[in-house]
């Protein structure tokens, strides 16, 4: 049987969108806060040589430095104040949950609700403060060490200023883009921190295709080679939406109750449990942690120590190495991250307390054990579609030299966040058509009377 929510998704139409002020501004909130944050993705840090800057950066570009100037969207090439993204305030999260695990006090946060979640917020914003600061003075340091061909040197002014002024800005990049993020989640419509990550995608997508048809255009890559790229591509994108729209269902019987002397009938419902319950964490979360020593290692290897450049080649794109970590990260994190937003133990208490059980299987530590091992099969399903949508397209794209934005991290990124950003905007519209349906009702009822 379609639900009513069903029927009025189905029969929603412009006119219903028309009508949606408040959805309009939610949209119109969200399309100019990330049009100010692509505006400081133009920003330079003070006392850089763009030009030097571009130059150096050019040799490096086909590395893993190429794939975190597409997160943030051109600003680390441009060195901006933008530069670091979101990533600091990823790792800062990432670096906590873990925290929660093995700390009681950070455990006990959990437990005490809103007030817990608002003081995690806080801690994780100080830990954003702390981990950009680290990165800056990194960032800095490695730039001050940058020459091109001709030993021309990429900073312009005297190295204590220099040091200073990017830590603050970038510092204050960072805590502005964590607030901007906060403002969308709030005041607009999606994830303001996953719009801001697939934003800086996208506006690499564009230049990323023109590059790859170039390379075919002048013969450094073959046409069918370009024509295989582009097909690989619709079929990750087809791949994603096929399983991320999977869902592995779970039949959960209630029996008939008897309330005073209305009996109700037996009824049945599915539970739904996705096969990648994590989305896009895992991939986000691994990029961030590899961001800092990979960066620092790609930048000291120009004029650093020996072992450095052999660090900075082990952990260059498409090498065993950082494919091998790219991937441990991902399964970590898809297991790691699966454990906090699915509680069997939990789910199994809700279904007892309401009179649901699981056909077949009995009420309690039961159902928790069976519903720990769906989730865990699933897990594993998950974490293996992850590493193989990330890692294989890698691959491919390390040894023909194209743009990281047709990867299967990217494509799984822009995915995930268009189909959530789509599924709020539905919900929003639905929310207003019951909203209507209802003060229709009150009005016919006033006039009955």
């Amino acid at each position: 049987m379609v639900s009513l929510a069903e029927k009025m998704a189905a029969n929603m139409d412009a006119s219903v969108f028309s009508k949606a002020t408040d959805l309009q501004k939610r949209l119109w909130f969200t399309v100019w806060a990330l049009i100010v944050f692509r505006m400081g993705t133009f920003i330079p840090l003070p006392g850089i040589d763009a030009r030097i800057l571009a130059e150096i950066f050019q040799r490096h570009s086909g590395g893993i430095l190429g794939m975190f100037n597409m997160f943030s969207g051109g600003a680390l090439e441009r060195m901006t104040i933008f530069a670091l993204n979101i990533m600091p305030y990823i790792s800062a999260s990432i670096i906590l949950q873990l925290g929660q695990s093995i700390i009681p006090s950070l455990a006990q946060l959990k437990k005490e609700g809103e007030a817990g979640h608002r003081k995690m917020l806080h801690y994780t914003k100080l830990l954003t403060v702390l981990i950009t600061i680290v990165q800056g003075y990194g960032i800095a340091i490695g730039l001050m060490s940058l020459s091109n061909g001709d030993g021309s040197s990429a900073v312009v002014i005297a190295p204590v200023p220099f040091i200073v002024s990017t830590i603050i800005s970038l510092v204050g990049g960072t805590m502005f883009i964590v607030w901007l993020g906060d403002q969308i989640t709030a005041r607009g419509v999606g994830n303001g921190s996953s719009l801001i990550i697939t934003v800086g995608i996208i506006a690499n997508i564009f230049p990323a295709i023109g590059q790859t048809i170039e390379l075919g255009r002048i013969g450094s890559m073959s046409y069918f080679v370009v024509f295989g790229l582009f097909a690989m591509s619709i079929a990750l994108v087809a791949i994603i939406l096929k399983v991320e729209m999977a869902q592995r269902k779970i039949l959960v019987q209630y029996p008939r109750r008897q309330v005073g002397l209305r009996v109700s009938s037996a009824d049945s419902s599915h539970m739904p449990l996705k096969v990648n319950p994590t989305g896009v964490i895992p991939p986000i979360f691994a990029s961030a942690l590899l961001l800092l020593p990979i960066t620092v290692a790609n930048i000291w290897s120009e004029n650093g120590p020996e072992w450095v450049q052999t660090l900075s080649r082990y952990l260059g794109h498409g090498q065993p190495l950082y494919l091998a970590l790219y991937a441990f990260l991902i399964v970590f994190f898809a297991f790691f991250y699966t454990a906090v937003v699915v509680n069997p133990e939990e789910t199994a208490d809700n279904l007892k307390k309401h009179g649901g059980f699981i056909a077949g299987i009995r009420p309690g530590k039961n159902t928790a054990e069976y519903l720990d091992y769906v989730v865990t099969r699933l897990t594993v399903l998950g974490s293996f579609y992850l590493v193989a949508l990330c890692i294989l397209p890698e691959i491919l794209i390390a040894k023909l030299s194209v743009p990281f934005v047709l990867g299967g991290t990217t494509l799984l990124i822009v995915v995930q966040v268009t189909m959530d950003f789509i599924s709020q905007v539905q919900s929003r519209l639905i929310a207003y058509q019951y909203e209507n349906v209802f003060k229709k009702a009150q009005l016919v009822n006033k006039k009955k009377k």
